[in-house]
């Protein structure tokens, strides 16, 4: 498994002020794929001085990347993998205990396994229910004394949080009635979207050989993009069934061959 769909990339999560996983307070931390740490700390409301949503002519999704390092050096991931390769330390102990051993499995260095998704995806539940049990157990949030007004306050808003498919970006602007008229959504699903396509052209260099193409890749491609847990159609399907078609096309758009289910 560590030969298969492992690329280097960027990373980039949300940590607290002295480097700890986070999901919702926190401040933003990009590391390079050494682990090295590229930027920390960064205001998640300036989120548009260190990202760069580029077109692409293949895809509706854009590709987002580092702006300091180019759309060719600045491709980052985000989500449960990035998160546990951005941080310092978990919060909570069980979790801790996990945390050290996944960071012995690349050697201090990041993983860029992308089938870690799932390994870090356990550690961040576990992690979740150690918070669980602290929330439940602190009387300042368990008293029913509580009010909460909601009133506009001010013409633009920006908001992050770790989803669990990774670093989400709201930014709203409205006016003076609290009508919308600007909306920029920065999803983990585009953030990951390049990282995905390379996860496919690792598919297609191992199990695609001109126009042969066996179920066998299909398998794996789907693999490939459920680590990720995109929201796309493949990430949701009627029990049983999983429409799905892959095609070898060649540089003048002919398709040689297709395999589908």
């Amino acid at each position: 498994m560590n030969d298969f769909d492992r690329f280097e990339t960027l990373y980039l999560g949300t940590v607290t002020p002295d480097g700890a996983h986070e999901l919702y307070d926190g401040t933003l931390r990009f590391v390079d794929a050494d682990g090295k740490i590229l930027a920390d700390q960064l205001d998640p409301a300036r989120y548009l001085d260190f990202i760069v949503k580029q077109p692409v002519a293949w895809s509706y999704l854009k590709y987002p990347y580092y702006r300091p390092l180019g759309p060719e050096k600045g491709i980052y991931r985000v989500g449960p993998l990035a998160r546990l390769n951005v941080a310092s330390r978990m919060k909570t102990p069980l979790a801790q205990k996990e945390f050290e051993e996944f960071r012995k499995i690349g050697g201090g260095r990041p993983v860029h396994n992308s089938f870690y998704y799932h390994h870090t995806r356990l550690i961040e539940v576990l992690a979740c229910i150690e918070e669980a049990e602290r929330t439940l157990k602190d009387p300042q949030v368990t008293s029913p004394d509580v009010l909460s007004k909601a009133v506009r306050n001010q013409a633009e808003g920006i908001g992050c949080s770790e989803s669990p498919r990774g670093t989400l970006f709201h930014h709203y602007v409205t006016d003076p009635h609290g009508a919308l008229t600007a909306v920029n959504l920065l999803i983990a699903t585009g953030q990951n979207n390049p990282a995905m396509n390379k996860s496919i052209l690792d598919v297609a260099k191992r199990y695609v050989s001109g126009q042969d193409l066996k179920e066998g890749a299909l398998n794996r491609v789907e693999g490939a993009i459920r680590c990720y847990d995109p929201c796309l159609s493949c990430s949701t399907h009627a029990i049983g069934a999983m429409p799905f078609v892959v095609e070898v096309v060649d540089a003048a758009g002919r398709v040689l061959n297709t395999v589908g289910r």
